[in-house]
């Protein structure tokens, strides 16, 4: 088995990293494909786990398939391992869904070409990924909040192209990441300062964030200290390596775009939401990304924009726009804002928020065009449409729609609305809680087993199928962050119970890529995984 381990191991994040397979009386310690190859340094965790795990190795276990075919009768005894080279190193940071030369051939418009175009079966790859040459295990967190390796991300282009605006410095053999951005030249932390003069922060009110065009994920990253989780994203264009930097940092994030299909969430997700200088056209298509925002955002939950057209006075010869172009294009925005449900509350130089209302009783609407469709949570690989999602009814006007949330971190265990008003078929608050002290029970063992989990020594993480978020609530920590995957195949979707936790995740399916870099998590936790994609 030790071949087939190593090839899953080419695609995690640091030179040792660590895959979890429930069902299975012990851990996989797994060896990246790089280690083989005598690039990177490794440490000796793997060996010294692997000497303090209690695993009893059983001699009778058969793993062949228990099915008839014509092949005639395998010898179980003998070895079945496969192994598979490295690919070439130009395949270093390979995203099989957003490779730049499949994503040209698709069309330019409304972003289409930097969506998820995954390869056809004969156009897959099956080599190990390589890491680059000098590649060592990230910084630990905080301080890879600040520092990167420059072995492990070698771009240097953004550096030269965002200088003045401290996104990121070239410091002999490593990156610095200063906290800037172009909408916040005094520092995220006092940007983030000006957004808790109007938006309650610092209470736990405000948990799960949505970054739209996020760089370098430095709003996320400073938003990680006040206890707020960001689910950053950004596509894979010519700023090389934006999102590859924010997870080596170590802050939630994906290789996305807003284009003609619909974000990758559910739902009432987040708790707020932000576009600082993202450039994406929010008045264009009738509206239409303004409207997944929208979507995507919780009753009272809140919209930040920072930069064009908000103070376009002060900048319309910078951006070489005209007056009349900006000063149209915010009257539109403020008429879409208006027309979802949306409050202004603020604006003042650069950034402007406004508050999703709590439910539709005081909005004054203009013939809302609301969308139709039975399940605003079935988004997988769904096109877009120029639709205003409906807010859920209430009995009173003072009832937040779809369910009031607990402030953080009380709703991390409480009963989420969902299940509370039974809209997950087959959860009941009982069999909630009966999840929750499941995990904790499992976790507890996982420690046992792996003392470093919970150390700070695995700080990017993922749960291939989350189910109701129960290990990731279980592990919550300052020193880690769980990416919560619900597959589209599941035979229930939990992923806005998740959110409702507090948590953040992601739709997908496993039968493609995942939207990000090579090495991009610590550890890989996969319960049933295997048996929800049997004969599929």
């Amino acid at each position: 088995m030790g071949s087939k381990l190593n090839s899953a191991g080419s695609r995690t994040r640091s030179s040792v990293s660590i895959f979890v397979v429930v069902g299975l009386c012990c851990f996989f310690y797994i060896l990246g494909a790089w280690q083989k190859s005598g690039f990177g340094k490794g440490d000796s965790i793997a060996l010294e786990i692997t000497k303090q795990t209690d695993c009893s190795i059983l001699s009778n276990l058969n793993f062949e398939t228990h099915h008839n075919d014509d092949t005639g009768i395998i010898d179980p005894t003998e070895p079945k391992e496969k192994v598979f080279d490295s690919c070439d190193v130009r395949y270093t940071d390979y995203t099989p869904c957003q490779d730049q030369d499949r994503a040209m051939k698709f069309p330019r418009e409304i972003m289409i070409y930097r969506e998820r175009h995954c390869p056809t079966d004969e156009e897959k790859f099956y080599c190990l990924i390589p890491a680059p040459k000098g590649y060592v295990t990230p910084f630990p967190w905080p301080k890879s909040r600040d520092y990167v390796h420059y072995a492990n991300v070698p771009y240097k282009s953004l550096t030269v192209a965002k200088a003045v605006q401290n996104w990121v410095q070239f410091q002999g053999n490593v990156f610095k990441f200063p906290g800037g951005g172009t909408m916040f030249p005094h520092g995220a932390d006092a940007y983030i300062d000006e957004l808790a003069s109007v938006i309650p922060i610092a209470d736990g009110t405000v948990r799960t964030a949505l970054d739209t065009g996020c760089g370098v994920a430095s709003w996320g990253a400073y938003l990680l200290k006040r206890n707020v989780l960001a689910m950053s994203f950004a596509p894979r264009d010519n700023h090389e390596a934006q999102v590859q930097f924010a997870l080596e940092r170590g802050v939630p994030a994906v290789i996305g775009v807003l284009g003609s299909i619909h974000l990758p969430y559910p739902s009432r997700a987040f708790d707020m939401a932000q576009c600082s200088r993202c450039l994406i056209p929010w008045t264009s298509n009738e509206g239409t990304y303004l409207m997944e925002v929208d979507r995507v955002l919780r009753p009272g939950g809140y919209w930040i924009l920072s930069g064009p057209p908000i103070n376009w006075k002060t900048y319309y010869t910078t951006w070489n726009r005209t007056e009349e172009e900006l000063d149209k294009e915010q009257k539109n925005i403020e008429l879409l804002a208006e027309n979802l449900c949306w409050e202004k509350k603020y604006e003042k130089g650069d950034i402007a928020i406004w508050r999703k209302k709590d439910n539709t009783d005081s909005c004054s609407r203009t013939s809302p065009n609301f969308c139709e469709r039975k399940d605003n949570d079935d988004v997988w690989y769904k096109k877009i449409s120029t639709c205003i999602t409906p807010y859920p009814e209430v009995t009173n006007p003072n009832e937040v729609a779809g369910g009031e949330l607990k402030k953080f971190p009380a709703r991390l265990f409480a009963v989420p609305p969902r299940i509370a008003n039974g809209l997950i078929l087959g959860v009941t608050v009982e069999s909630y809680q009966d999840d929750i002290r499941l995990w904790k029970k499992h976790v507890n063992t996982y420690k046992r087993i792996n003392k470093l989990i919970g150390s700070g020594r695995y700080r990017n993480m993922m749960d291939m199928n989350a189910g109701l978020g129960s290990f990731a609530a279980s592990l919550e920590s300052p020193k880690s962050w769980v990416m919560n995957v619900v597959p589209s195949i599941a035979e229930k979707n939990t992923l806005g119970v998740i959110y409702e936790r507090g948590l953040i995740g992601i739709y997908h399916d496993w039968c493609e890529a995942f939207s990000t870099y090579p090495r991009s998590y610590d550890l890989i936790h996969a319960s049933g995984v295997f048996t929800l994609y049997n004969n599929k």
